[in-house]
């Protein structure tokens, strides 16, 4: 299934937060301080999303009580999706070696309106501790799917730790509203994001990272 590319008279580039049509969804967890900090500007620029006009793109925020290496630990890891989302129920690794244009399969559990998912990692930064990858096929309703997540220090003030930011752009599929739409992938992103600062700070607490 080929990438989506908005065309440009219709397309409008949306940053979901600082500002911007998109705005974040409350955070996961209560650290309002950490949450409601405002970006810094390089990592603002990676949650501009160019939406089509049958798109719909929104954010998550989650403070993790843990340092950003352990979370990034965690989220680097493009073949082992599963260490932290939990409605995935395998993940192979169809070409690639973890780097920019791996591609993976990823088995969905059941209950979900979905089997499988074919996602290429489209950005890995280590030194800025941002991924994004991009859906391009599999038996499922989230066409064209694009997240970007990145991760940066808390201020000290606020107590410390890692705030991440997930925020995506995807069609919205036929028979459903934007709204509808938001709310499904929101509902997985605020899970999966929940699950990401348990485990990261779990591996925080054993003074470790995930293992490569």
């Amino acid at each position: 299934m080929p990438a989506y590319t908005p065309p440009k008279s219709y397309a409008r580039r949306h940053r979901v937060p600082p500002a911007g049509a998109c705005a974040p969804t409350k955070p996961a967890q209560t650290q309002p301080s950490a949450a409601a900090a405002p970006l810094p500007e390089p990592i603002a620029r990676y949650h501009e999303h160019a939406v089509g006009p049958n798109q719909c793109c929104s954010a998550v925020v989650q403070p993790v009580a843990a340092p950003v290496q352990s979370v990034w630990s965690v989220v680097r890891r493009f073949d082992n999706p599963q260490a932290y989302k939990h409605f995935v129920k395998s993940c192979h690794v169809i070409n690639g070696n973890g780097d920019v244009g791996t591609l993976r399969e990823v088995r969905v559990v059941s209950g979900l309106p979905a089997a499988t998912s074919t996602e290429r990692l489209e950005i890995l930064d280590d030194e800025s501790h941002v991924l994004s990858f991009r859906v391009v096929g599999g038996d499922h309703r989230l066409v064209n799917y694009r997240s970007v997540t990145t991760l940066h220090a808390a201020p000290p003030s606020s107590g410390g730790g890692t705030v991440v930011v997930e925020s995506y752009v995807v069609d919205v599929p036929p028979g459903n509203t934007m709204e509808d739409t938001r709310v499904f992938v929101e509902t997985i992103v605020k899970c999966n994001l929940q699950s990401l600062a348990r485990t990261a700070e779990n591996l925080s607490k054993s003074g470790g990272r995930l293992s490569p």
